[in-house]
């Protein structure tokens, strides 16, 4: 099955846990693959659906998700948004991530001092929130605007810089302070619209 397949609704159903059950196959599209989606994601859900066969849809099935993950620890929910790739990137993406950036080859190609500023504001991002990695729902918007996006994030002024300000110069956030926990939760959030703009996108429900 591909990356951007999802296998029949009913199959992720009373199936016995694994890294390649049908259920780990949907995680992995709708999310991204990620050792903590298999290690953890996958094994809650499946134990749930064992007992109580109550979702009908896979829109159901990732609000359900979204729950269980809201409850891990800041560590797992840290590990699971850095399954996502980082905005910007141009290499080893999934087929549905490559799409949703705007990256497909010969497809309005994104100019590479776009690639170059990105590339330096996801180092300045990272530096400011340790253990983070920039996520947003881009719903069709340019990778020029999401640079302008997470410029306003920082406070930093819309420039093709690839290299102002100096990542040596911004001092990061606490990983317990509320603005660090309040971006992780606007991340995750991000991930269910993502996912559910994939559903969208392969005609699925």
């Amino acid at each position: 099955m591909s990356d951007s397949e999802l296998p029949a609704f009913s199959t992720v159903f009373h199936n016995v846990s694994g890294p390649n059950s049908p259920l780990a196959q949907a995680l992995s599209v709708l999310f991204e693959h990620s050792s903590v989606i298999i290690s953890t994601l996958e094994p809650q859900l499946t134990k749930l659906l064992s007992e109580a066969n109550s979702l009908s849809s896979y829109f159901e099935l990732i609000d359900k998700a979204l729950e269980l993950i809201c409850c891990w620890d800041i560590s797992l929910q840290s590990h699971f948004i850095s399954g996502h790739p980082r905005i910007g990137e141009t290499k080893n993406l999934s087929n549905l991530s490559a799409k949703e950036q705007g990256g497909r080859p010969g497809v309005n190609p994104t100019p590479p001092e776009v690639l170059a500023r990105l590339s330096h504001l996801n180092e300045c991002y990272e530096a400011r929130y340790p253990g983070l990695r920039y996520i947003t729902f881009v719903n069709g918007r340019s990778r020029q605007a999401i640079a302008e996006e997470i410029e306003d994030k920082l406070g930093f002024a819309h420039t093709l810089s690839p290299d102002t300000p100096s990542v040596g110069d911004i001092k990061g956030i606490d990983t317990e302070s509320k603005e660090w926990i309040a971006e992780l939760q606007r991340a995750i959030g991000d991930i269910g619209l993502i996912a559910k703009s994939r559903l969208v996108a392969l005609g699925t429900q």
